[in-house]
């Protein structure tokens, strides 16, 4: 079974193709169980494959919550796939006290490098780059693919120093001086279509008299602004004239052949 969480549609993009290629597998939205507050129960006799975006140099905050608050029940071998614009870190060794805390089997984790989408801080490549850098992570995700299918543990990732430094200290610190939504504003070009509060994962959202309004509870997924039909919203100056990478598709749930519930 096929979990992710995804604000632009990278991560999205790897579990459908992960699910396709692991003989038409069930994918879960974690985004949407999100939005339900709801602690699950999901059972699964096959193993759990956890895709999210890389932040902070680890698995975002929200997604090991979610983990660690839900129930599952069924095969207890956890892979984790984490998109990024260049590495990870050493966001293995994080994930792996994850399993640990949780009862699970750590099958390791690997890097796909996917677009740069985190457009409030660094630059992002144009709409012909995306769709290269898409097409060269392709083999990438089908060769993890077939790992997953054979049992393999992925190979263990080696980690610089700087890496344990970024998922170490830094990531905490990061967290606190960067990833909030103080920077966020709507322009003039804001159509009041109330797309952005539909899609935040975490329900950060309200429309007020036709325009977006951040609540405080931000982890910059980059949904909001990247989705703008619009491109209305920016974050401080850091968002202008950089390219909205968002290829998210209506949210993905499906369930084949009994595995999930």
């Amino acid at each position: 079974m096929v979990f992710y969480f995804s604000g632009t549609g990278n991560s999205q993009l790897v579990a459908t193709l992960l699910a396709e290629m692991l003989a038409d597998d069930a994918v879960i939205s974690i985004n949407e169980n999100l939005k339900t507050g709801k602690n699950m129960t999901i059972q699964s006799k096959r193993p759990l494959v956890f895709v999210a975006p890389t932040y902070c140099w680890r698995m975002p905050k929200v997604v090991e919550r979610w983990i660690l608050e839900t129930n599952f029940k069924g095969s207890r071998d956890a892979y984790f796939v984490l998109t990024c614009g260049g590495n990870c870190g050493n966001a293995a060794a994080y994930a792996e006290k994850l399993c640990a805390k949780k009862g699970l089997r750590f099958c390791g984790l690997a890097p796909v490098v996917m677009p740069e989408n985190y457009l409030a801080l660094f630059p992002t490549p144009s709409a012909s780059e995306c769709r290269s850098i898409i097409e060269h992570a392709k083999p990438c995700v089908a060769a993890l693919s077939e790992q997953i299918r054979s049992g393999k543990r992925f190979a263990e990732p080696s980690v610089s120093f700087a890496g344990k430094l970024q998922s170490g200290p830094v990531n905490p610190l990061f967290y606190a001086f960067f990833v909030h939504d103080k920077g966020f504003r709507a322009t003039d070009r804001c159509v009041a279509c109330g797309k952005c509060a539909v899609r935040c994962p975490l329900q950060n959202i309200d429309m007020l008299d036709g325009k977006p309004a951040w609540k405080g509870n931000c982890t910059h997924c980059m949904a909001c602004i990247g989705g703008c039909p619009t491109g209305a919203i920016e974050y401080k100056s850091k968002s202008k004239g950089r390219h909205r990478h968002y290829i998210m598709k209506d949210a993905l749930c499906r369930e084949n052949g009994g595995q999930g519930k």
